[in-house]
């Protein structure tokens, strides 16, 4: 997977073999933005950082690998991050397969990625499972290589290409990046072709060349390893040299020197996009690399000129000229050099050309009127709002301290960071303004619809891209991992044997206050101190649920609407008042609620909430905004028909709810229920069902009770109640089960499969043990749909199952995409999957579903957010303040015939409907063979054809 990095590190890694330990380099523990840490090194060269943290029964490890795409050669693109998928594969004293089967087993999470620089490999682990991943971990990092096969690496290709189809080859504007680095970077630079690569070149891969990267790359003194969590430092630095130490040390690898690029022209170039229905402009000026002060700088700059209402390319590109919903400025710094782009997608039928010249006009604007004081205020706020929640959890605290230790040589950055951002200065942006944007040579991309070259900006030349064919019938690509690689085992001090378990961690609920107001809202509250954050939200029943059906849209137009101001402030003052608190306000649509939440510091709780009671009490109903919003909600709707994920969920959930069922519409409506939308309709919705006789308040974070009932105890007053009648819905009658239905997305790279029914209702006692039950299907990297499609076949990049919580009756659902020549075994899979699921499940699989349920519960609420969700499920669902501990014991007291019953009564295969959007023309042929009673064809919009 490729990933940004920095604070988004979703990432991976692997290593050497055999050496020994040194004592730390940094004896004394460091305590940096709230984040205590030790380090030290080996004998042979592997940083160690640990931090210690008691408040969860759980430990994340993290370990950076100092190479990135930026290691690569041209003809050899996208080795680091195929290497990354190589090293989940096997190693010489785990089993097959391990990684992405044993650790959710365990109740843990675990991932990887790559991106230009690094690559990084991640678990979060209950701490029983502890020293099985000390094992599991080193044992990749060290002993992985020689148990590499030809088949293997054929089909690791396979996956690796599902994912570039996925994720660039089968999405609008998926190929911009390639342009862009191809054109900005000359072809000797290491940032010259994209992290994924290349098709031809992993095509073309050999187990000669993942050996070469190995030997030249993967060694313990080119790594960073992070502990964090309940640990004992002591005892694991003894664990940590027992399991790592003999590691191999590897060859030196050189840091690589800055390499800041500078065009000597502006070039622009366009695309005839496959699946874009809106253009696109980016525009990317050459900048710093990573950790150079003038990149703290121009992350300001982009902010001031894009991220409020009034900012400059806002104002003029959206507001004055109305010619895109949004604009997007942002600064992106890597390891040796950085970009800086500005990104616009624009109406539809817009010409890039003006979009061009408003940006000109905007930055002209920018550099000739000063900016308020207030505004570099405002974006310091939020910037250290942002910082605490980059380290909100254990696993963002221990890829922090992966990353800074890794690329700068200090785990404690943070600290330095924060300071370097406060001390930015009005003269400091001006500055980089003058040396990177204004009057500079850019790239510039025009990503056109396919077919309406006429709106790219004039004189753009075309861009290449390779475009892979779909060609119907091709079966050269149906690979198999094949036998395990025959090898001499690595000769180690140490008995790498798998460790046995610590003692089981059980999950204990939090403890939670309650009380509710005069007016009828009900409260739910929370106190947690790892961080000075507060989330809090209120939550009304209604949402897409109470939206007329013909009209369906008006609650999400309506939660946009709330944040364009109050009676007593325009939006662009709102907005204000909100980041100059470091805060952060949303109003947001659900299918059976709505949402007003917020995150803000915990000294600023009492201002931060009474802008949100101004917010959801007066509301501004500003004409102009309101049209502003409607042009950007049909402008997204829009672009929504190019992309083939959304057409699949939206139609999926038509043909299981019916036309005559709110379900069956999308939450944000369609191009027609849209059309007949006004701004009275969100004015009646707001009348009619926003009262506390249906809301209830959640609040978590580090703040305790009297302060929360003090703070909002003028809502009580102010906010009266209402009788509300919410509208009611009858399921249709089931016509379509067994049915194929089929949409066409011409040259479709990748089928999108959804296969599934109406189930139950999440108040229903079923609910949790159908969830229990599909545990082992599609829950996560470790069930049947993932190890078989994925692992076993390589026809996807993934697949899961799940069961959807409403209170209404709800589906339960499979959902993949699969390369196009893989449709119909892939749906082959997944139909006799279904058939044969309950006589294959048996002790085995109860034994496995428990202990990982029950692990996992103890990972699955540590972030303030999701302690929030925890709120929000006893207040919607009337659960009781121990529902997971309750849960946990139901799941403990369910036997084989308990599964088997939920299988064979909510799991029946002849009861799924079956769609599929892909491509026609070598697909709708290929789907017919598999047998089912009705095929129909529809449109996007899913109509019969």
């Amino acid at each position: 997977m490729s990933a940004l990095k920095k604070l988004l590190l979703p990432m991976l890694l692997m290593v050497g073999i055999g050496h020994a330990f040194s004592q730390t380099s940094q004896s004394a523990a460091t305590k940096t933005f709230g984040i205590k840490y030790e380090k030290f090194v080996l004998d042979n060269g592997l940083e160690v950082v640990l931090h210690e943290d008691h408040s969860d029964p759980i430990v994340a490890v993290s370990t950076i690998v100092h190479v990135g795409s930026n290691r690569e050669k041209p003809g050899k693109t996208g080795f680091a991050h195929f290497f990354e998928h190589m090293s989940f594969n096997h190693s010489e004293n785990t089993p097959r397969g391990a990684n992405r089967k044993l650790i959710p087993e365990w109740g843990g999470s675990r991932n990887g990625g790559t991106w230009n620089d690094g690559t990084i490999y991640y678990e979060v682990i209950p701490k029983d499972a502890f020293e099985k991943i000390l094992w599991i971990d080193s044992d990749r990092l060290g002993y992985m290589i020689n148990t590499v096969t030809k088949e293997a690496l054929e089909k690791e290709i396979q996956v690796v290409k599902n994912e570039k189809r996925q994720n660039n080859d089968n999405v609008p504007y998926g190929n911009t990046n390639e342009v862009i680095m191809s054109n900005m970077y000359p072809k000797e630079h290491p940032y010259n072709w994209t992290v994924i690569g290349l098709l031809p070149d992993l095509q073309a891969a050999t187990l000669e060349d993942v050996k070469e990267f190995y030997d030249k790359y993967y060694g313990a003194a080119n790594a960073t390893l992070v502990i964090a969590g309940d640990i004992d430092i002591a005892q694991t630095k003894e664990r940590v040299k027992l399991w790592f130490g003999e590691i191999r040390k590897g060859p030196a690898v050189a840091p690589l020197k800055p390499r800041p690029v500078k065009l000597t022209a502006a070039k622009s170039l366009y695309y005839e996009d496959n699946f874009a229905t809106l253009p696109e402009l980016t525009l990317v000026f050459p900048t710093v690399e990573e950790y150079h002060k003038d990149g703290y700088v121009l992350n300001v700059l982009a902010e001031l000129l894009s991220g409020s209402k009034t900012a400059p390319l806002y104002k003029v590109i959206v507001e004055d000229k109305k010619l895109a919903p949004s604009v997007n400025a942002y600064h992106y710094s890597k390891e040796i050099a950085g970009e800086f782009y500005i990104r616009i997608r624009g109406n539809a039928g817009t010409k890039l050309n003006d979009i061009k010249t408003a940006v000109d006009e905007a930055l002209n604007t920018f550099d000739k009127a000063p900016f308020p004081v207030k505004d570099l205020e405002r974006i310091k706020a939020k910037l250290e709002t942002d910082l605490y929640l980059s380290i909100e959890n254990i696993l963002d605290k221990a890829q922090r301290l992966g990353q800074d230790n890794e690329f700068k040589g200090d785990p404690g950055y943070i600290s330095k960071e924060a300071a370097i951002l406060q001390a930015v200065t009005s003269e400091d942006v001006k500055r980089v303004f003058n040396q990177y944007i204004k009057n500079r040579p850019y790239i510039a991309t025009s990503f056109v619809p396919k077919g309406k070259k006429e709106l790219a900006m004039d004189g753009a030349l075309p861009a290449t891209v390779w475009v892979e064919p779909v060609i119907a019938g091709i079966e050269n690509e149906n690979v198999a991992p094949g036998e395990d690689a025959k090898f001499e085992k690595t000769k180690t001090k140490h008995d790498r044997s798998e460790p046995a378990f610590g003692e089981t961690p059980m999950f204990r609920m939090p403890p939670i206050w309650t009380s509710s107001q005069a007016n009828g809202m009900k409260v739910f509250g929370l106190e947690t101190s790892e961080i000075p954050l507060v989330n809090f939200e209120v939550v009304l029943n209604g949402g897409h649920w109470a939206d007329p059906m013909e009209k369906s849209g008006v609650s999400s137009l309506l939660a946009g609407m709330l944040m364009q101001g109050t009676a007593t402030k325009t939006a662009a003052q709102l907005e204000e008042a909100i980041d100059l608190l470091g805060a952060n306000i949303t109003v947001t649509s659900h299918n059976e609620e709505m949402r007003i939440s917020a995150t803000c510091l915990q000294r600023n709780f009492e201002r931060t909430f009474a802008l949100m009671q101004e917010i959801l009490l007066q509301p501004r109903w500003d004409k102009t905004e309101y049209e502003r919003l409607y042009q950007a909600l049909l402008t997204n709707l829009k672009g929504r028909e190019a992309n083939a994920t959304a057409i699949a969920a939206i139609n999926f959930n038509k043909l299981l709810y019916g036309d005559q069922h709110i379900f069956g519409y999308p939450a944000t409506g369609t191009l027609k229920t849209v059309s007949v939308i006004t701004l009275e309709d969100l004015k009646t919705y707001y009348d009619k069902y926003f009262s506390p006789s249906i809301a209830s308040f959640h609040i978590a974070g580090d703040i305790t009770r009297e302060r929360v009932k003090k703070s909002i105890a003028a809502l009580e007053n102010d906010w009266k109640p209402k009788q509300v009648a919410l509208p009611s819905y009858q399921i249709p009658v089931e016509v379509n089960a067994g049915s194929i239905f089929f949409i066409d997305v011409p040259g479709s790279k990748q089928s999108v499969l959804y296969v599934g029914k109406l189930a139950v209702p999440a108040t229903d006692p079923n609910s949790d043990r159908l969830e229990f039950a599909n545990e082992i299907l599609g829950s996560g990297s470790s069930g049947r749909l993932t190890q078989v499609l994925r692992i076993g076949k390589g026809y996807t990049y993934g697949a899961s199952s799940t069961l959807v919580k409403l209170k209404e009756t709800s589906p339960f659902a499979i959902y993949t995409s699969v390369r196009a020549n893989a449709t119909l075994a892939s749906l082959e899979v997944i139909r006799d999957m279904l058939r044969d699921y309950g006589q294959t499940f048996g002790e085995p699989e109860v034994s496995i579903t428990k202990n990982k349920v029950l692990k996992r519960n103890t990972l699955l609420y540590k972030s303030q957010a999701s302690k929030l969700a925890m709120l929000g499920e006893i207040s919607k669902y009337g659960k009781s303040l121990k529902f997971l501990e309750d849960k946990q014991q139901q799941l403990i007291n369910m036997q084989l015939p308990d599964f088997k019953t939920t299988i064979q009564e909510q799991m029946k295969e002849q009861e799924m409907i079956y769609l599929v959007v892909g491509d026609k023309a070598t697909q709708f042929e290929e789907v017919k063979k598999l047998g089912k009673a009705k095929l129909v064809e529809l449109d996007i919009n899913g109509r019969p054809l």
